[in-house]
């Protein structure tokens, strides 16, 4: 059994810019047949119904959230033009906020987002 969980992030490197990268959280507690993260602080959560065709301008996180999702799937799009789409049960931690001091900018900070395919889009998020 794994002892590490995949955190995938979407965070703001030193160049402003959104960005993907994976990181390996620790599964340091529970027993052999289950093994669990340490607990960690949420600040609530909300759910989000987003129907089909539905897609987003260029924004930055407010705060820090996991994005899991319940159903449908969402594609995120970066200034680079990479992008992923995640499907029911994955999840990405989105912490792509605007660096302090700077004023947003469209053609720099931040992502996208939007519904793909024929089954509206269902997601949960975490504020951290």
């Amino acid at each position: 059994m794994p002892t590490t969980f995949t955190q995938v992030m979407l965070f703001t490197d030193t160049d402003g810019r959104a960005r993907f990268r994976e990181q390996a959280i620790a599964l340091t507690e529970g027993k052999p047949q289950a093994m669990l993260s340490p607990l960690m602080a949420s600040a609530g959560m909300q759910l989000r119904q987003s129907p089909v065709g539905f897609r987003s301008e260029f924004h930055c996180t407010g705060e820090p959230q996991w994005v899991f999702i319940l159903s449908g799937q969402m594609e995120i799009s970066l200034q680079d033009g990479s992008a992923r789409v995640f499907g029911p049960g994955q999840h990405f931690y989105s912490a792509d906020t605007l660096p302090a001091g700077q004023t947003f900018d469209p053609r720099v900070h931040g992502h996208w987002s939007r519904q793909v395919g024929a089954e509206p889009l269902v997601t949960l998020f975490v504020r951290a």
